[in-house]
């Protein structure tokens, strides 16, 4: 004996089948047929279900989260003595009840959400694949590029606007480099260049030699190094026509609401 089981959703139906799946595979191979009915939001396509549901002897189940054709698929269903399961009605019907609110009945929501998190993996990757200049291609392709000497908060940044499902690329600059090419082929918008002042740098430059256990006293954390960096900074700030934002002392929170502001025009939270 085989039962047909009919899947239906007014979203995808992957959740719905995956219920179904779970259930099925605590009988014998081919003893349950699914069949996927997606995307459900018409009340004749309902009525045709149930009775395609009745004549073939199936039964019903089903994940649909606006209330009118989940009531209505439900009472043509018992109707026509249609067996049909509601996966989702009761639990929606528990959290209205407790919570006091009405649910926002709009399909697809899970899927949308974890669009939003593949997104943010994917911005995760490439702010890690083109930190620090590894790779200039990765300049074209972000969404946002940060140019500025060592220490001036390239990575973190990178890393905070990945969260917020931005792809962003980083590049340091040194005097004896030449910068990428790519850095004067993009659309100035998106490439901000980050200044912070003389005696911050130093502070940090060799808070970080001292976590190395190296000297504090090279030229990395020296001021005429620094100044000598950040001029040569500046310059090409200048001649890319680039935005400019100086991160003493601004967390970064702050510096990376700035730069989406500068690339959306409005302000973020």
């Amino acid at each position: 004996m085989r039962q047909r089981i009919y899947v239906v959703s007014d979203s995808v139906g992957e959740t719905c089948e995956l219920v179904v799946r779970a259930a099925a595979i605590q009988f014998p191979e081919r003893a349950i047929e699914t069949v996927r009915i997606p995307f459900v939001d018409d009340d004749q396509v309902i009525y045709d279900l149930v009775l395609h549901a009745k004549e073939e002897r199936a039964t019903i189940v089903y994940t649909i989260v606006h209330a009118k054709h989940r009531h209505l698929l439900a009472e043509t269903a018992k109707a026509h003595e249609v067996e049909a399961i509601d996966l989702l009605g009761p639990l929606l019907d528990t959290m209205e009840d407790r919570l006091g609110m009405q649910p926002k009945e709009e399909p697809g929501l899970i899927y949308r959400l974890d669009e939003e998190y593949f997104r943010k993996i994917e911005a995760v990757e490439f702010a890690v694949k083109y930190d620090d200049g590894r790779d200039p291609r990765g300049i074209k392709r972000a969404d946002i590029v940060l140019i500025g000497v060592s220490r001036t908060s390239k990575t973190p940044l990178s890393q905070y606007l990945a969260l917020k499902r931005y792809k962003v690329a980083n590049v340091p600059l040194v005097p004896e480099s030449v910068p990428p090419e790519e850095l004067f082929d993009i659309p100035k918008e998106k490439c901000f260049g980050l200044l912070i002042s003389p005696e911050k740098l130093i502070d940090i430059r060799m808070e970080r030699l001292r976590s190395l256990g190296l000297k504090p006293e090279a030229a990395y954390a020296q001021i005429d190094r620094i100044n000598r960096e950040l001029d040569y900074a500046k310059k090409l700030y200048e001649r890319i026509g680039c935005q400019i934002i100086d991160v003493t002392n601004k967390a970064v929170e702050e510096t990376a609401n700035l730069i989406l502001t500068g690339i959306s025009g409005k302000a973020h939270d």
